[in-house]
């Protein structure tokens, strides 16, 4: 390979496209939590990522699958599948086929729950499912066919009654209720009964009063107390729709960790950041590099951190003479480093904060245990101060459980902590966020495990070694 194509700007532009916290959204994931004297096993480490299932319901012609368009045109560069719970119909039997002007499809037992369910638990798996295509002028599935549907980043359900079983909705990570006007839906299924499915208008009307009102009266209304999002208008109301498909981006960003725990926060991942990442992981770096672009992810995350802290508002008046407001930074701070490797995040801080109190705490490691304190220096008020602990790499959580411990012992409230990393170990988050459940953690990526040596995977080996050259 040229010279060339070995350079860092080399490797900073082959590491630009789409991150998803230091994994690939196709490869695999961290690891379900585990205890820190144990190390995950291949499985666990390929496990496959949990698809985001949305459930769409609402009446009859409402516009329910205008709107799954909309979601599926806009989540464009997501793999997302659609399923119907009009494909889980009961296939009639010759008697009720003969009397099927009496039957009412929108009760809930004419649809095969326990398949649908059957369905939805195997595409969340990973697993592809045989979708059974439905008839709806003869009233029965096609025996020899089926719709093949393949495991997606989004399972989107659709369906007048996929809200009405406890089982289905549990399934859910999003809920949404198309509400439209009953006059509105009535017109449309009028048209699209004559048109689609060969039906005259008489019968249209005589079904909608005798079995379609009545059933949304009592089954489908009743579900709309347990969606998340109510869509007034159907596909008409572009706001809404676009408001839910910025919430689904957010959800597929973010880290399955992130949703177990919601004060961990992992910052917004660019090829810029990927690259840096990608370089300081490098076993062949030269220190020089590994410093200066470690350097610079710790002022990131350091930015980040500081945006969780509580601001009060301020009005300047600026050069022009106008009225400006905006915030005041917050004025009781100081860091704490765990001694050595938060150290190195110690110039980004002071670099942020103006004369900002810095303390200390060291912890003698004793293979995972990092339970003996060795020394503390921390600021005599640090009870009235907001947090800001440093540790660029956050392994088992056990020597950071003992520095959080003390801070609370010196009086500092756990939401008052925020612990900074550049990254985390899925086992090291369980850890910390077990036991301090008001505290935040924010890093730059979560990897994907520990080894059975207590080591952060893929990870980039003795972080404080490498930062102040004494690893060689």
């Amino acid at each position: 390979m040229p010279e060339a194509t070995t350079s860092i700007d080399y490797v900073m532009e082959k590491a630009s496209g789409p991150h998803f916290s230091g994994l690939r959204i196709d490869g695999p994931t961290s690891s379900p939590p585990a205890s820190s004297a144990t190390a995950p096993s291949v499985a666990d480490v390929n496990a496959p990522k949990q698809p985001f299932v949305i459930g769409v319901s609402g009446g009859t012609a409402s516009g329910k699958t205008t709107v799954c368009d909309m979601i599926i045109q806009q989540l464009h560069d997501h793999r997302v599948v659609l399923v119907n719970q009009d494909s889980f119909y009961r296939g009639l039997t010759p008697e009720e086929s003969e009397r099927v002007h009496e039957y009412n499809f929108d009760h809930p037992e004419a649809f095969d729950t326990e398949q649908l369910l059957d369905c939805i638990k195997t595409l969340k798996s990973g697993q592809p499912y045989q979708v059974p295509i439905y008839d709806f002028k003869k009233h029965r599935r096609c025996s020899d066919s089926f719709r093949l549907v393949n495991a997606s980043d989004v399972i989107i359900l659709e369906g007048i009654l996929v809200f009405h079983d406890q089982h289905v909705r549990s399934l859910m990570n999003m809920k949404i209720f198309v509400d439209t006007d009953a006059d509105v839906r009535l017109a449309r299924r009028i048209r699209r009964d004559t048109v689609e499915r060969g039906r005259d208008v008489d019968s249209v009307l005589e079904q909608y009063a005798k079995f379609v009102k009545p059933a949304f009266d009592d089954f489908v209304l009743p579900s709309k107390k347990y969606a998340d999002v109510i869509i007034p208008r159907g596909g008409d109301n572009h706001v809404a729709i676009d408001l839910i498909v910025q919430h689904i981006h957010t959800k597929l960003g973010q880290h399955d960790l992130c949703k177990i725990y919601p004060n961990v926060y992992v910052i917004q991942s660019t090829f810029q950041i990927r690259g840096m990442h990608t370089l300081i992981r490098d076993r062949g770096i030269s220190k020089h590099d590994f410093v200066f672009y470690s350097d610079r992810l710790i002022r990131l995350v350091v930015e980040h951190g500081l945006g969780h802290l509580p601001f009060t508002e301020k009005q300047v008046v600026t050069p022009t003479g106008s009225m400006y407001t905006g915030v005041d930074f917050c004025k009781k701070l100081c860091g704490v480093s765990i001694v050595r490797s938060g150290e190195s995040m110690e110039n980004a801080l002071r670099a942020c904060c103006k004369g900002i109190k810095i303390g200390k705490i060291l912890i003698h490691r004793d293979g995972d245990n990092g339970k003996q304190l060795i020394y503390e220096k921390l600021p005599n008020d640090i009870s009235e101060r907001h947090v800001l602990l440093l540790d660029p790499v956050l392994a088992t959580g056990n020597s950071a459980n003992q520095a959080i411990q003390l801070l609370v012992e010196k009086g500092v409230p756990e939401s008052h902590i925020i612990f900074l990393n550049l990254i985390s170990a899925p086992e090291g988050i369980h850890c910390v966020c077990k036991r301090f459940p008001s505290l935040k953690i924010v890093t730059s990526e979560i990897d994907v495990a520990l080894n059975e040596e207590f080591r952060v995977i893929p990870g980039l080996g003795e972080f404080g070694d490498r930062y102040f050259g004494t690893d060689d």
